[in-house]
């Protein structure tokens, strides 16, 4: 019997790390230091040196590194102050909920721009738009791997007085003209969700920022709003990021850089074996039996998801589960079409292409420890499944 290629395999990578791994909890446990102490400091050092972050502030996941990040960054100053209703804040409508949910819980409105046919990512043009004197701050989502076109992004928010705050959370080690995501905006969050590229054993998070302000106020946020121990400057919230994990995440961010070329090289491997059924950039599976993912001039791709487009998707699902080879769908539906927004009044029809990208996208199993044998059984299964074979 053929054995089933998971769309990731969060085991066999610790299994390669085992003897690292359990050193560091077993270091962890000796040293009673359970919340904070010298693993979170140091794993926080490590973590901004890596991506080249004047800081980062370990958080318990990366729905907290979002929310902070926004409340952290401010009310907007005066100029919030003097206008009437909410703050708005300008994100992407194809993201997972958390992104909403943090602007939401910072006290603002969500506002949907239109995503790029391509990249998946928030088009500049769209966010144009979207902006009103209303807008308090800008998320763009670099989604699946790949960070959004940054300097449109920024640029509108400069205009706006507005403040940036990216959603980095599945692109650890993504590069926009040569600069780490996560180190753009005025925050940069990420989360270590077990799938993620560095992914801990459970929940955590961090925010990178060059704003020292900023950073200090998170600090506070994560701690119950704490400056010393029982001094409540304001209310908080228990964010804080746990040893165990900390000493985890530090064995694997060791590996971040090599585990993202393994991605890269994979994801190369897939568009060799699949090509030939590629319909042309940009346009939709009808010219072509599927739309391979865009690598975006100027950017590095690290393949969080490898994120194919496909006509009737759940009929290739079944099939492909079928031959052995789970896929996922990331995301079944937008953000603007979701129950908990109906309040919003948006209708089908509102975000075309994020609805388009919604009912299309499939992704493929994708992760470092996949063998080529693997790469190629799944392009000859979706070959068969297409009719190709």
């Amino acid at each position: 019997m053929t054995t089933k290629i998971p769309i990731a395999d969060i085991a066999a990578q610790y299994l390669s790390l085992q003897a690292d791994i359990d050193a560091a909890v077993r270091r962890v446990l000796a040293s009673g230091h359970f919340i904070g102490g010298p693993e979170v400091e140091a794993f926080e050092q490590e973590f901004a040196a890596q991506c080249g972050a004047g800081e980062a502030v370990s958080v318990a996941s990366g729905t907290d590194a979002l929310r902070f990040s926004l409340l952290a960054t401010g009310d907007g100053g005066a100029r919030a102050r003097a206008r009437d209703g909410i703050d708005e804040v300008v994100t992407s409508p194809l993201s997972f909920i958390a992104t909403t949910e943090a602007i939401s819980q910072a006290g603002a409105r969500p506002v949907f721009a239109d995503i790029d046919s391509e990249t998946f990512t928030l088009d500049p043009t769209a966010l144009e738009a979207a902006v009103t004197p209303r807008t308090r701050a800008i998320v763009p989502v670099h989604l699946y791997g790949q960070a959004a076109d940054m300097p449109p992004i920024l640029e509108r928010a400069r205009r706006a007085g507005a403040v940036v705050v990216e959603d980095a959370c599945q692109a650890h080690g993504s590069l926009d003209r040569g600069r780490a995501a996560g180190t753009l905006g005025d925050a940069g969050c990420f989360s270590f969700y077990p799938t993620k590229n560095l992914g801990g054993c459970g929940e955590g998070g961090m925010v990178t920022t060059s704003r020292r302000e900023v950073a200090q106020r998170i600090r506070r946020l994560r701690d119950h709003g704490q400056v010393e121990k029982y001094r409540h400057l304001e209310e908080g919230y228990n964010g804080r990021l746990d040893a165990l994990q900390a000493a985890i995440l530090r064995v694997k961010l060791r590996h971040l850089p090599a585990w993202n070329e393994r991605r890269r090289a994979l994801a190369l491997r897939y568009r060799a074996g699949l090509s030939d059924l590629a319909a042309p950039h940009g346009d939709g599976p009808g010219r072509g039996d599927l739309v391979l993912p865009v690598e975006r001039a100027g950017a590095r791709h690290v393949y969080h998801l490898f994120c194919v487009r496909v006509k009737d998707r759940e009929r290739v699902r079944a099939a492909l589960l079928e031959k052995g080879v789970e896929t996922g769908v990331h995301y079944p539906i937008p953000l603007h079409l979701q129950p908990a927004y109906a309040w919003m009044g948006l209708s089908e029809g509102s975000f075309p292409v994020a609805e388009r990208a919604a009912r299309e996208v499939l992704s493929l199993p994708l992760y470092p420890e996949m063998t080529e044998d693997q790469v190629d059984r799944v392009c000859e299964a979706l070959r068969d499944v297409l009719g190709r074979g």
